[in-house]
């Protein structure tokens, strides 16, 4: 038997009339949908454009011919059988956009949609597949009963966004311990998708644009995970677990030091006083996916190895697909790590973490 490889970024690409075809007639002015027109790919709530995507010979190339397993389970295993992959949590397309939408209403309604679809989706195949739900939070009450909901599903992880709508209480608000405090309860993962609930993801437009673009999307995690543990968020919180997805992973050791350092030296001026230094508080609740940074892994005598988890992040352009085998044939070259390591980081960490239906994982959870 193999290596048993687990990614902890994936995305499924949900019907086009999922949102058009599901919301009642009062909510359809703010239906989630993609359409491609004039050489774009547009994201639209109503009649709104929310995001839009040159189609150029790679991009086009994502959900068609290599890459039909974005919408098709069956051809899905036959991707993931030929990059190596075991196993997968999935997250949304379309739903990544969710919190562009600003009636609570309809973003309830929507979260509920994409949630009961995914359900139905992945249900059926959960020793291969975790599902991932996406929560509501323009009214915590909906937060709350969404969360609910789907861990009486079986969900064991559950989507907010990186970046909260202006309208909403911050991270670091004592207002989200309820959230928190439930989840931990439920024993369901919350996890922060790069991008998500960001009003742009361009920064910059510039020479190097692109690099700078993608390469900014670790200050989405350091801005999560900073304000929650400084917030005292997840120190309140004890068994909440948090995980940080698509911004890579080597930071985060960075930023435990950092704040450790910074909580010593500014003491005076701190508040709230945390229980733990900010670097425990991390290393008890955060993990982050990761891709190809391999200092990450160096890095693990300050995270811990079980902070970090493989991605392939398919179908997306920038993923590892379809050279996944050879990507983790070298991850670990030149660095002294255990073979017990090494199977956490690819797999186990991620399996246990979101509870993959198999019995050795399950086992090892309870």
């Amino acid at each position: 038997m193999g290596q048993f490889i687990f990614s902890a970024d994936s995305h499924i690409r949900e019907p086009n009339d999922l949102f058009t075809g599901g919301l009642p007639k009062s909510l359809q002015y703010g239906a989630l949908q993609g359409t491609r027109k004039d050489g774009y790919i547009y994201t639209m709530a109503g009649e709104k454009v929310l995001h839009r995507l040159r189609l150029g010979d790679a991009a086009a190339d994502i959900g068609r011919s290599a890459r039909l397993g974005a919408s098709d389970l069956t051809l899905r295993r036959q991707d993931m059988e030929a990059d190596g992959i075991d196993g997968e949590i999935c997250f949304p397309s379309l739903g990544l956009m969710l919190y562009f939408l600003k009636e609570p209403e309809l973003e309830l309604a929507s979260a509920q949609l994409y949630n009961d679809w995914n359900n139905r989706f992945f249900s059926p195949h959960l020793d291969t597949f975790v599902r991932c739900g996406v929560l509501p939070v323009r009214r915590q009450e909906d937060t709350l009963a969404e969360l609910k909901r789907i861990a009486g599903l079986g969900f064991t992880a559950a989507m907010l966004p990186v970046a909260i709508p202006g309208d909403v209480a911050t991270y670091n608000s004592e207002s989200w311990d309820p959230v928190f405090a439930l989840a931990a309860e439920l024993k369901v993962v919350l996890v922060f998708h790069t991008g998500t609930g960001l009003e742009t993801f361009v920064a910059e437009r510039g020479p190097g644009a692109a690099v700078i673009n993608y390469s900014r999307q670790m200050n989405d995690g350091i801005n999560t995970v900073m304000t929650l543990v400084a917030g005292g968020v997840l120190d309140r919180n004890p068994g909440a677990q948090i995980c940080v997805i698509e911004s890579g992973a080597s930071w985060l050791a960075a930023l435990a030091e950092r704040m450790d350092e910074v909580y010593h030296a500014h003491n005076y001026y701190v508040q709230p006083k945390l229980s733990l230094l900010p670097s425990e508080i991390i290393r008890r609740q955060v993990k982050v996916s990761f891709q190809h940074d391999r200092a990450c892994i160096m890095a693990r005598a300050v995270t811990g190895t079980q902070a970090l988890m493989f991605a392939s992040d398919y179908p997306h352009m920038e993923g590892t697909f379809p050279h996944t085998r050879a990507v983790v044939s070298k991850l670990f070259d030149g660095i002294d790590i255990s073979e017990q390591e090494k199977a956490d980081i690819l797999g186990g960490n991620a399996a246990r973490l979101f509870r993959l239906a198999r019995p050795e994982f399950a086992a090892a959870a309870a």
